[in-house]
This record gives C-alpha cells, sequence and structure tokens, in this order.
C-alpha cells in the first residue's frame, strides 16, 4: 500500500500587522527574509514535495520539453534591419541557448561582424542576460548592459568594435539602456534605485573617464515615476522621460549639444499623459490631454512646446484607441485599436495618401515591428493570429505591394493550420457588460462538456493580452485542449475606458469578469467545471488567488505563476521595488478607502476554510517585481485552511526571477512543466 507523501507544514510565528485601527495577523510574516535559513529549508521541503508529487510525470515532462523544442527552428534569425549604414542581425546556432548579435556593412553579402556572442558571455553563469545594444552614431562603439542575477540590475560595459577591446569602465544598477550624443564619446544612462529598483537618475558619461566622475543631469525625486533616456527617431533630439501610471514629463537637448541644458517640454500634471516624436521641425505628440481618454495626436512647433501651442492633428474618437504612432520622411503611421482589433493606418504627409491595411479575421495580432530607418517608404510589420504563425512584413507604403520576409517555422512537419479553427465569443458580466474571449482548439470538437480548456487572464496595468500564435501551444491543442483568452477589464482590449473599469477601486471587475467567461464557457457546452483550468502570471496570479476565493468550484485546476497574491501588505511596503509606482493602478493603501477594498479582495487575505481547486504555484527567489514570499506564505496559508485533498504544488526556482530562466530553451521547461500538470489531471499522459 502507498503511503501518503506529507507536504511541509510551514511554522505558524504569529506577525500583528495595523493600519487605520485594523489588526491582520499574519501568521507566515516570517518567510519574508531570504537570509534564514529556515525560510530557504521551507522552500527546498516545498521543492522536495514538488518533485515528489509530479515524480510520475517527469518522463512526461521530458518528452513535452523535447515535443515543444522540435518545433522550434534553432538555428534560427531575425529579419535584418539597417541603421545608419549597417545591417544589423541576431540569430541563434543549433543547440545553443543564447543569442548572437552581428552586423553587416552596407549590404547583406557583405562579411559579418560579430558583435557579441552571447553563447561564449553566458559561461560560468546560471544565469544571462544582455539588454540594451547601443551603437554609437560614427558606428565604432557599443554600450550593453548585462544581469548575471536575475534580479534587473544591470551592469553597462562599452566595447571597441574595430579593436574588440572593453573599456574598463563599468557602470553598475543601471537598467541597461543607454544613448549617445551625436559626439560618440557622451553616453547618457539610467541609474535604478538600489533597494527599490526604481530608475531614478540619468547620468552622463563621457568616455574614457572614471564613472566616478559621471554627472547627475536628472534625479526624479517622486517615488511614483520611474525615469529613462533616449534619442528621437530623427536624431536631433536627446530625450529624457518621466513617468508614472497616469503621468508623464519630458525634458528634450539637441543631440549635437551634450554639454547643454535638458528642457522641459511640457511640465507635468497629473493625469496628463503624452509622448512624443519629432519631425522637420515639429514634435508630434500622442496624448490624453483635454479629455481625450483614447488619445488624439497633436503637432507643436521645437522651438516653443508647451501645450497651450499644441495644434490637433488626429482628433479624438470614443470607439478608436491611438495606441502609437511611428513617423517616416514622408509617411505617418497610427497604430490603432478598434472593437478589440489592431489596425494599422498609413497616411502621407502631403495628404495623397490615408488608407488602412487590410486584415481579415478576429483573432489576430498585427503590430508595427523595427523601423529605425527615417527615410524610408517601407513599413515593417508583424502579423500573426491564433492559428497562423507570425509573418515579418515589409509593406512598400507607395505601391501597397507587401513581402514576407519571414514567417515562424513550426518545425516536425506536422503543423497544419487548416486543422485548428479559432473564433471570438462574447460572455455577459453580471453588470450586464459583454467581455470578449478569443479561443483556438482543433477543428471536429464537440460541445458537450467533455473539453478540457485552460483559460488564460491578465487584465492589469491596461496591458492588452492578444491573440497570438504559439508553437509551444500546440501541445495542448493537439491534446483536446481548447485554449481560451479572456480579455477581461483591467487591460485594454476594448479602449482605455475597459481599463478604468477595472483598476483602483473598480479591481474586482477583473476577477468576476473572469469566472463570468468561465461560467459562460461551460453553460456553451465548450467546457465543464470538471475539465476547466485557469492560468495567469504577476498580475494574472493575483487574478488566479482572486477567482479561487470567490469561486473555487468552477475550476479543476489553476496555475498560478509569480503571483501578486499579497496585495495589502506590499502595497504599505514602499522599500519593495515598483511598490510606490503602483499607487495609481491599485490604490494607496495608506488611505482607509483603498485599504479596506484591497482588503476585501487580496487573495492571501480571503483563504478560507473550503475547498479549492489543484493547483501549481511557481515563483523565483531572486524575483523583484513580485518577492518569492507573497506565493511561499500564500501555499503556507492555503495548507493550513484548505478543506480537500487536492494537490497544491509550490516550486520556487532558486536561481531565477520574475521573468524565469534566462536560456532559449529554458524556459520551455517551465511551461512542460504547467502543461503537464494540467495534462496529468486530465489523465493524459503522453
Amino acid at each position: 500500500m502507498e503511503t501518503k507523501v506529507q507536504y511541509p507544514i510551514a511554522n505558524i510565528k504569529t506577525t500583528n500587522l495595523e493600519k487605520h485601527g485594523d489588526v491582520r495577523a499574519d501568521d507566515y510574516f516570517w518567510l519574508n527574509d531570504r537570509e534564514d535559513p529556515q525560510v530557504i529549508d521551507y522552500l527546498k521541503h516545498e521543492n522536495e514535495y514538488n518533485d515528489r508529487m509530479t515524480a510520475h510525470t517527469k518522463d512526461f515532462r521530458s518528452s513535452l520539453f523535447e515535443e515543444m523544442k522540435a518545433r522550434i527552428k534553432e538555428d534560427d534569425a531575425s529579419v535584418p534591419y539597417k541603421l545608419n549604414g549597417y545591417w544589423y542581425i541576431t540569430r541563434f546556432e543549433k543547440g545553443k541557448d543564447y543569442p548572437i548579435y552581428s552586423r553587416k556593412k552596407e549590404t547583406l553579402e557583405a562579411k559579418e561582424e560579430i558583435l557579441f556572442d552571447c553563447n561564449k558571455e553566458a559561461e560560468g553563469h546560471s544565469y544571462y542576460k544582455m539588454v540594451g545594444l547601443s551603437v554609437s552614431p560614427d558606428n565604432k562603439l557599443i554600450a550593453f548592459g548585462v544581469d548575471t542575477l536575475s534580479r534587473r540590475k544591470y551592469t553597462i560595459r562599452i566595447k571597441n568594435l574595430e579593436t574588440g577591446e572593453i573599456y574598463p569602465e563599468s557602470i553598475e544598477t543601471t537598467t541597461g539602456g543607454s544613448t549617445w550624443a551625436a559626439d560618440s564619446k557622451t553616453l547618457f544612462y539610467t541609474q535604478k534605485d538600489e533597494e527599490t529598483l526604481r530608475s531614478n537618475k540619468i547620468y552622463r558619461h563621457t568616455l574614457n573617464t572614471s564613472v566616478s566622475e559621471d554627472v547627475l543631469i536628472y534625479d526624479e525625486k517622486d517615488d511614483t515615476f520611474y525615469t529613462f533616456v533616449y534619442k528621437t527617431k530623427s536624431k536631433k533630439f536627446l530625450v529624457i522621460g518621466s513617468s508614472s501610471t497616469l503621468t508623464t514629463e519630458y525634458r528634450i537637448l539637441k543631440a549635437d549639444d551634450p554639454m547643454g541644458e535638458f528642457k522641459v517640454f511640457q511640465p507635468r500634471v497629473r493625469g496628463l499623459e503624452y509622448g512624443i516624436a519629432h519631425y522637420n521641425g515639429d514634435f508630434y505628440i500622442l496624448t490624453n490631454a483635454d479629455e481625450a481618454k483614447n488619445f488624439k495626436v497633436m503637432k507643436v512647433s521645437e522651438g516653443n512646446t508647451l501645450k497651450e501651442n499644441w495644434q490637433e492633428v488626429i482628433p479624438h474618437r470614443k470607439d478608436v484607441l491611438i495606441e502609437d504612432i511611428e513617423i517616416f520622411k514622408n509617411y505617418f503611421v497610427v497604430s490603432e485599436r478598434k472593437n478589440g482589433l489592431n489596425k494599422i493606418n498609413i497616411k502621407k504627409w502631403d495628404g495623397s495618401a490615408d488608407y488602412y491595411l487590410p486584415f481579415d479575421n478576429e483573432t489576430y495580432t498585427a503590430y508595427v515591428s523595427t523601423n529605425p530607418d527615417f527615410n524610408t517608404k517601407t513599413l515593417r510589420y508583424a502579423y500573426n493570429s491564433l492559428t497562423t504563425p507570425n509573418s515579418v512584413i515589409d509593406f512598400d507604403m507607395e505601391t501597397k505591394q507587401k513581402e514576407i520576409k519571414k514567417e515562424q517555422e513550426v518545425l516536425g512537419g506536422q503543423f497544419d493550420k487548416n486543422n485548428y479553427v479559432s473564433e471570438r465569443v462574447w460572455a455577459t458580466a453580471e453588470d450586464g457588460t459583454k467581455v470578449p474571449i478569443s479561443m483556438v482548439y482543433k477543428k471536429g470538437i464537440k460541445k458537450d462538456g467533455n473539453n478540457p480548456l485552460l483559460q488564460y487572464g491578465y487584465g492589469s496595468y491596461g496591458s492588452t493580452v492578444d491573440p497570438y500564435f504559439s508553437s509551444v501551444r500546440l501541445s495542448l491543442l493537439d491534446r483536446g485542449f481548447i485554449y481560451a483568452i479572456a480579455h477581461v477589464r483591467g487591460g485594454e482590449y476594448l479602449g482605455r475606458g475597459w481599463y478604468e473599469d477595472g483598476k483602483l477601486l473598480k479591481k474586482k471587475n477583473t476577477f468576476t469578469d473572469f469566472i463570468d467567461c468561465s461560467k459562460f464557457l461551460i453553460e456553451q457546452g465548450f467546457t465543464s467545471k470538471d475539465h476547466l483550468y485557469a492560468m495567469g502570471g504577476s498580475a494574472g496570479g493575483l487574478l488566479m488567488g482572486a477567482i479561487i476565493n470567490i469561486a473555487p468550484e468552477i475550476y479543476n485546476g489553476i496555475i498560478a505563476a509569480v503571483p501578486f497574491v499579497d496585495v495589502v501588505t506590499t502595497m504599505l511596503d514602499d522599500s519593495i521595488p515598483l511598490t510606490t509606482g503602483e499607487y495609481d493602478e491599485w490604490g494607496n493603501p495608506n488611505e482607509k478607502e483603498f485599504y479596506e477594498y484591497m482588503k476585501s479582495y487580496s487573495p492571501y487575505d480571503n483563504v478560507i476554510p473550503q475547498n479549492y481547486p489543484n493547483m501549481l504555484v511557481t515563483t523565483g527567489l531572486h524575483d523583484s517585481q513580485v518577492q518569492y514570499w507573497e506565493p511561499a506564505k500564500w501555499v503556507a496559508k492555503l495548507r493550513e485552511l484548505k478543506t480537500d485533498d487536492n494537490l497544491l504544488l509550490l516550486h520556487t526556482n532558486m536561481d531565477a526571477g520574475h521573468g524565469g530562466a534566462s536560456g532559449r530553451f529554458e524556459a520551455l521547461k517551465e511551461v512542460a512543466e504547467e502543461y503537464a500538470f494540467v495534462l496529468d489531471l486530465e489523465g493524459i499522459k503522453e
């Protein structure tokens, strides 16, 4: 007879947390100390328990990983793009985990120059990430950022592309990104606060001088804002941006005057958001000014940029969200979203052309891709759908001819997009709002309630989960799963108002929308509560935590990745990375009204004695965004209070942070673990 494996039990050491006269007794607050050996022991015990409980799926996980990997072209390369006389290419070699960055002068037939082979750079590191490659205007130097811990504190270094030498200067605790002035000697970069990781200072570094001599150019004192620096596509201006959830502000300086003073473009006004692009003596401004909730486009001359001088170019529309603008010498491209769908509008500056690219279904994603070249009539954009692999397309804005530069290959010879069906359906939420769901499944399924279905959601920060193609997801679809994305409020799928109806004191709409989508999918016979699974990560993990407190009975299994579940405690601790910048999203619990509302949905605070679904919870010990102790405390409390015998597994990656593993294929092992969890619950063993 099999002996039952005993799950870990965390010690109860109660800490009373008081705010606004309200006391929360937190039995597992002590897990908030990664230096405490008892904490590490507990996490290791949870990992051992997870290993034992999933030992029977070990071979299956491994074959899932190989199956997913086999669909991906290992010796792959990006579509080259041209910038300042060079073609830039990112490529991968077979059997290697990391990218190789290279370039070719003037033509693609020219000799390849390797900028970096990250496979060599990553040797000796369990985690390695290179970001922010920035080539100097004279093409001779490249600045780059490296993180070997997964804490997103990047060290910037500079490499001489002519000699291969890496200069001695080493700039620590940065975002990894940097921008050169026109002289190819002066570099501007963003430093992060050591503790909160908020990017708060812009420095100027001069080549061949000590980093200790770098000059502080801008210090963002408001701890709800973060700052960044870049150069306009016209190459004429350096720009320092400051941004919070609701407000932006920019400073500009001519790129050929790096020792000059940045001047404020338009001072911050709470609630005023704007973004700027430079063209031909004017700035074009994407803004929500004057109650343009879905944004409008304005312009102003570069000499006098204050808001009172802005003139309207594209008016605000109630039913169209303007997401971005891209400027070329002769053309002006606007990325829009209408009724949830991406639209790309192309206009000619002289007014002789104004048209939309044609797209023909309801479950696609289209977006403007990398277009660093200002003087071109070619627009590069990307297109994919739930059933169609990603294509990179070069579109001639003059002749309207398009050339598919690359279509993602799905290897293995098994994939045929005609074997799958995608559709968009609309559920009705409890307040009568229609909530869209994008779905994909194998042709021929019956709506008899017997299909396993994985429902994915996020619903925060106005971040939209578009219906995109995934070759990895085929491992679920080919085994009979339906995959559904619930476009709940809190995202921006149906415009800015959709976001505003799912944040602050309306946050619960995100959770009830997701549950109402689940109920709709069950009512329509797509699945049933015995076969319904839900998944979300980070703020989507908060969504998972909330729905299982409210409606645990309609899900058979839940995957919560790096879940943000201890909302009140985290939002009251302003030393934690990201907290203060989040007040406009969740509310500031130092105010009683927000404290009480948050407490009423915070997953950790609302665990009660009841049955919960089967659960897999994942986290990273070095996560800087959602600290590991949130999921660890949540699992400990669930273990104490839940009244069922369903699986509850916690897997802590002891090496990685918020984004998971760094190797190209290592991350697939994590997906294989998640998929094996739900497939095993369905009794699917191979």
